[in-house]
């Protein structure tokens, strides 16, 4: 019983994750949990710092 509801915890987990990356994909978000990801250009959207 214990394993049927950690098992259920998980199935959640992971269809809620993968149920908002869809819906920000059909949004035209570019880089999903960036700040930035509304104005993305299409080459990415500068979220890496830079090394120099």
């Amino acid at each position: 019983m214990e394993n049927a509801i950690i098992i259920a915890i998980l199935v959640v987990l992971v269809g809620g994750a993968i149920w908002y990356v869809v819906k920000e994909k059909k949004k035209g978000t570019k880089c999903i949990g960036c700040p930035n990801s509304g104005s993305c250009s299409s080459k990415g959207c500068g979220c890496q710092t830079d090394t120099r």
